[in-house]
């Protein structure tokens, strides 16, 4: 067994209240911002801040696992914790004020014991780069969500140089219909073959 850590940050153009309100909101909002690795998301109990159970089915790398994850508002209006109710997987989704408090540095941070052996040589390797990139998502979406349309302007400018990361933050925010569309657009523009 080996201890895994995954922890990414962003800061984001919008007050830290309206920040934690959007991500505490697990019945509206929440939902709005998960990519498509998050299946089947339900809110069992709750869905605002501590003493919400939601469960889902998260599928990374082919492969697909449950989760029942409780919710505790560890710091008020600024920490919430999502525990699992059948792992030791536990992710942190901090809110801290930057800039006056006219911007929010938000932080999500899991970890969990790994498998042993070969199989956890593997989950420690490439668990955390898959994890990193879905969480990048997140927080994309998040801030698409609290910033003004003008921020959101600057953010879909400079968020990836990519055409594949861009289909997938238009995919995130307009329906994964219109993110498929903007990319056999650009393949398409670019003269590549569409897939």
């Amino acid at each position: 067994m080996s201890h895994i850590f995954v922890k990414i940050e962003r800061v984001i153009e919008a007050r830290p209240a309206d920040v934690f309100r959007a991500l505490a909101d697990y019945d509206t909002k929440r939902p709005r911002i998960l990519p498509p690795n998050y299946l089947n998301y339900f809110v069992e109990k709750g869905g605002r801040g501590g003493g919400t159970v939601i469960s889902y089915v998260f599928q990374a790398a082919g492969r697909e696992r449950p989760y029942e994850m409780h919710v505790e508002e560890t710091v008020k209006g600024q920490v919430l914790t999502e525990r699992d109710r059948d792992s030791s997987l536990v992710t942190r989704w901090s809110v801290l004020p930057v800039s006056g408090g006219q911007k929010s540095r938000v932080s999500v941070e899991t970890d969990w014991e790994g498998a042993g052996g070969v199989g956890g040589f593997f989950e420690r390797t490439f668990a955390p780069l898959g994890l990193r990139r879905i969480y990048r998502d997140t927080l994309i979406a998040l801030a698409l969500m609290v910033q003004s349309p003008a921020q959101n302007q600057e953010l879909l400018k400079s968020t990836e140089k990519s055409p594949a990361a861009r289909a997938g933050v238009y995919a995130m925010v307009f329906g994964s219909g219109a993110g498929l569309e903007y990319r056999k657009c650009e393949l398409i523009q670019a003269k590549l073959p569409v897939q």
